[in-house]
């Protein structure tokens, strides 16, 4: 497998896995058949005209998008099964992972890798466990006729979910506890960065002049790197279709929360700015 870091942010990465030498021989577990059938399945609503299927596609698929993108990220890394872990152990070369210089130092990649691979375990273990607990509260909504048991199945595919995106880091820190981590430079995302288009900014969006970013050459402000239209050139660049949809995912959420952000601090700026009128006035 090869790992990608792949910023969306100053301050945000997204981590995602591309699988290497997949052989169509390999027994898929149990898990593996329950979620491509899970995926059929919804693949059939969503071609549905009308209809509850299709309205639970379209308020499912809005949900889908809040997820987040860390969460996606983490979850396309595959668990660290025993036979996995013995034959990386064993292997004589280690996983690669890509990133654009430009924007991430050499010497902060297996920083960025740890703080991925760490900071959100304890967050998808307790949401996996409330996930379960939630489950038989939801259970008698299955007495209800014609409608599926919508929120037992959302709750097993969170909790489903949450592991899957733990199994993710846990197999991320297993890495790099191992040494099996080898940092390559990608010369290909370094040109798709710089040449993108430019990405969003919160203060242009709102007409106000743009705020300053840095001081003394340091970021003191999170600021865009990556524009929406960009990720599919990535994709197909890195030829990796599914990775379009994971980076528009993850820029409309990081560029909604720094507009929120930048909002609030227009807000409070304006409320200062009132409240000093007053005093002066007193």
């Amino acid at each position: 497998m090869r790992l990608f870091l792949l910023p969306i942010s100053t301050r945000r990465t997204l981590i995602y896995c591309q699988r290497l030498n997949i052989t169509t021989s390999e027994k898929q577990s149990w898990l593996d058949k329950g979620t491509t059938k899970a995926a059929n399945l919804w693949a059939g609503w969503e071609k549905k005209e009308s209809g509850w299927q299709k309205k639970v596609v379209d308020y499912g698929n809005q949900a889908l998008k809040r997820i987040p993108y860390e969460e996606w990220g983490l979850k396309s890394i595959p668990p660290l099964s025993k036979r996995r872990e013995s034959e990386e152990l064993s292997g004589n070369e280690k996983v690669e992972v890509s990133f654009p210089s430009t924007l991430i130092p050499r010497e902060r990649v297996m920083e960025v890798l740890r703080t991925l691979g760490t900071e959100r375990q304890s967050l998808h273990k307790s949401r996996m466990i409330y996930s379960f607990i939630g489950m038989p509260i939801s259970a008698p909504f299955a007495l209800v006729p014609i409608v599926p048991n919508l929120p037992f199945f959302y709750l097993v595919f969170r909790a489903w979910s949450h592991w899957r995106a733990l199994s993710g880091a846990k197999h991320v820190e297993f890495l790099l506890d191992n040494k099996l981590v080898k940092a390559t430079p990608s010369k290909i995302l370094d040109d798709l960065y710089s040449n993108g288009k430019q990405p969003f900014d919160p203060a242009l969006a709102k007409g106000t002049a743009k705020s300053s970013t840095a001081k003394d050459g340091v970021d003191v402000e999170e600021r865009m790197v990556l524009h929406k239209s960009n990720g599919k050139r990535i994709a197909e660049a890195l030829k990796i279709p599914e990775l379009d949809v994971e980076l528009d995912r993850a820029v409309w959420q990081v560029e909604k929360a720094l507009r929120e952000k930048h909002e609030l601090k227009e807000e409070q700026r304006d409320l200062k700015a009132a409240n000093s009128k007053l005093k002066e006035k007193k």
